[in-house]
């Protein structure tokens, strides 16, 4: 549901419990916003409730500091609960990042709406669409030819597990956590010499086969063979798991970012590089080879075409040649349809007949078209109808002879 760019939770948010309730004559909100986010979990993935929770601690959290009067959920208003809560959001130091504000509103108002459907008093509307700020709109960021070319060199002169693994997500265009979590049985052969890699059910609850080609398939027996060097006590932890884990899920995100930046500062690289630009600069790679948006949402495993558009660089170079290529179709923009006349008489029968007045029907109406005077349009295709009826006729006693 969030992408990468919310903040994440502290450790101590996924280990929340709610406070214990002062006042046993009022309902206790923490206690009211756990269950209902516990309903939630049933649905939703672990690291999905742990933003749910978070919000939801943060929110009680300024409501004891700012309204410590406030005991019922029934007594949330929208002025000035909820509007103090979005002004102190705006003000957080340091500043908190747009999509992380909307994020956190968009999971406080799901929270509201589905207790007001459990039965609780709760006044409607406590969240609008004007309390959301602008979403920021965000180029694609494909890494430039030459720092693409570069940090590829440099991981194939590191050629560790980890250095394979970053070129696999960039061979690939898979998720940084769909990498994690790959098995290690994810090369599958689809057809004779056809593979593809098996990418899990990942961010968006669904599971997709990744075309891959010979160097893919160097890169994964590399890292097969990568992985066999790795001591017992680790790999203990990763059965069936193609990369090792250690530790939390949290654990091997930062050793993979750590290899990144450090091969991009060995290699020199321009501009600062993220796991995500590996993904950015496989789409853009893919559509200059000619890979279309429809197959290159399945690739990169959307479910809208508006969100592989992001993904998607169009640049100047492609800009340059889409315009030359529509330039040189300009001087034929418009071709009428031909129809073959022939250039002998017609034999004196009736499918002679026949064909003779379809040219003839033919030949008269790309002459009406061609004329400016809509009056003479007009009695022309009066004329062509007439001998469209005949046609017809002709047609009908041609059919009764047989």
């Amino acid at each position: 549901m969030f992408g990468a760019n919310t903040l994440a939770p502290s450790r101590s948010a996924r280990r929340w419990t709610p406070h214990t309730c002062h006042d046993e004559a009022s309902t206790c909100l923490e206690q009211i916003f756990e269950t209902q986010i516990g309903t939630l979990a049933l649905t939703l993935r672990p690291i999905t409730v742990d933003q749910y929770r978070y919000t939801a601690r943060q929110f009680l959290s300024y409501l004891r500091a700012a309204f410590p009067q406030l005991r019922q959920i029934s007594h949330l208003r929208r002025d000035p609960h909820l509007l103090g809560w979005f002004h102190w959001l705006s003000e957080r130091q340091p500043p908190l990042r747009i999509k992380t504000r909307i994020d956190r509103l968009i999971i406080l108002r799901r929270l509201l709406d589905d207790l007001a459907a459990s039965g609780y008093r709760i006044q409607p509307n406590l969240v609008r669409g004007e309390d959301f700020p602008p979403a920021p709109h965000y180029l694609p960021r494909p890494l430039s030819p030459l720092d693409d070319q570069l940090l590829k060199q440099e991981l194939l002169r590191t050629d560790d597990l980890y250095a394979n693994a970053l070129l696999l997500i960039r061979a690939t265009g898979i998720r940084r956590g769909e990498c994690i979590h790959l098995p290690l049985d994810c090369l599958r052969q689809v057809g004779t010499e056809q593979w593809a890699l098996h990418v899990p059910l990942g961010k968006l609850h669904t599971e997709r086969l990744v075309p891959v080609d010979a160097e893919v398939r160097r890169i994964l027996e590399r890292i097969l063979t990568l992985r066999t060097s790795v001591p017992l006590t680790r790999s203990a932890k990763s059965q069936g798991f193609l990369l090792p884990h250690r530790g939390t899920r949290y654990a091997l995100r930062h050793t993979l970012r750590s290899a990144l930046n450090q091969a991009a500062q060995r290699a020199h690289c321009s501009t600062h590089v993220t796991l995500h630009r590996l993904r950015h600069s496989f789409a853009t790679e893919m559509l200059r080879l000619g890979v279309s948006l429809p197959a290159l949402m399945k690739l990169l495993g959307h479910k809208d075409i508006r969100m592989t558009l992001r993904y998607a660089e169009v640049a100047q170079q492609d800009l340059q040649r889409e315009f030359q290529h529509a330039r040189q179709n300009a001087a034929h923009p418009h071709r009428l349809p031909t129809l073959a006349v022939a250039k002998e008489l017609p034999s004196a029968d009736l499918p002679g007949i026949y064909q003779a007045l379809q040219a003839t029907r033919h030949l008269l109406e790309m002459y009406r078209r061609q004329l400016g005077n809509e009056k003479t349009r007009r009695r022309l295709q009066r004329l062509g109808k007439r001998l469209f009826t005949v046609a017809s006729q002709l047609h009908r006693i041609q059919t009764e002879q047989k």
